[in-house]
């Protein structure tokens, strides 16, 4: 059986603190902690550390729009087309993880060129801290006992109070969580320190779009579709059908590191 969290973790009289809130302040807080340490790898070049205390800003509100925005148009743009000011209820949940990359690669884009930053180099070290988000989020996905799995007859089958029947599911958020969260980040900061890959800015971005469009697409065979979308007519989620084209993304991003470092 699914173990019984409750959603808020901490109740002050009318207002209630969610732990899916903790764990985006978590992620944020971790990232810009742990961003601020690799800085120091390369001290003379940029980012600094005072470009990451000043991105922090700029990376909180590209995630959040961008990930609302985007579960609203590739998810469940019709319920919000009718319901309007449904949009404004974050503390629902209604995230979409492709959203929020795009977010927050517009920030990227802007707080670099503001600050004249080369591009490469700040979504390098942006991209080795982003899977810290990735599983807090999931995390929290599971207490929340959203985006559960398909049924399975695995002894680690979990009953999910939130599903629409009594059968024991893949905890799939859990599999993400291992995935996008913990296998993604050791990868990631082996390339990182190296030197040699370091060097080749853009190749660790590059290897963070790869690889979690790879372990997305696979944990989605395990994860139930969203029950008003189903699988599309390719017989893919929506979530695998996103990931392609950032893998395809990733792929160009992996050529470009490669060109660079040969000129």
């Amino acid at each position: 059986m699914f173990p019984e969290i409750d959603p808020v973790a901490i109740q002050l009289g009318p207002l209630a603190i969610r732990w899916y809130a903790l764990a985006y302040l978590a992620g944020f807080l971790g990232g810009w902690f742990y961003a601020s340490k690799l800085t120091k790898l390369e001290d003379k070049l940029r980012p600094n550390k005072d470009d990451i205390d000043d991105f922090l800003t700029w990376m909180v509100l590209g995630v959040i729009l961008g990930g609302r925005l985007g579960y609203i148009l590739f998810y469940n743009l019709p319920y919000y087309a009718e319901f309007p000011m449904e949009v404004f209820k974050l503390w629902e949940g209604g995230m979409a993880f492709h959203g929020g990359l795009i977010g927050a690669i517009l920030s990227l884009i802007l707080f670099s060129l503001y600050k004249k930053i080369p591009l490469m180099q700040m979504t390098d070290v942006i991209a080795v801290v982003t899977p810290i988000g990735l599983f807090f989020g999931r995390i929290a996905n599971f207490v929340n006992a959203e985006l559960f799995g398909r049924i399975t007859g695995q002894p680690w089958g979990m009953v999910f109070p939130t599903a629409p029947d009594d059968y024991p599911r893949h905890p799939s958020q859990l599999y993400e969580a291992a995935l996008e969260g913990v296998a993604l980040f050791i990868i990631l900061n082996i390339l990182y320190y190296n030197k040699n890959i370091r060097s080749q800015h853009g190749f660790v971005s590059a290897a963070f779009l790869m690889g979690y469009a790879t372990f997305r697409f696979i944990v989605e065979f395990f994860r139930e579709p969203d029950q008003h979308l189903g699988l599309l007519g390719s017989g893919m989620s929506m979530g695998q059908i996103l990931c392609i084209p950032m893998f395809l993304f990733g792929v160009i991003v992996l050529a470009y590191a490669r060109r660079q470092k040969n000129h």
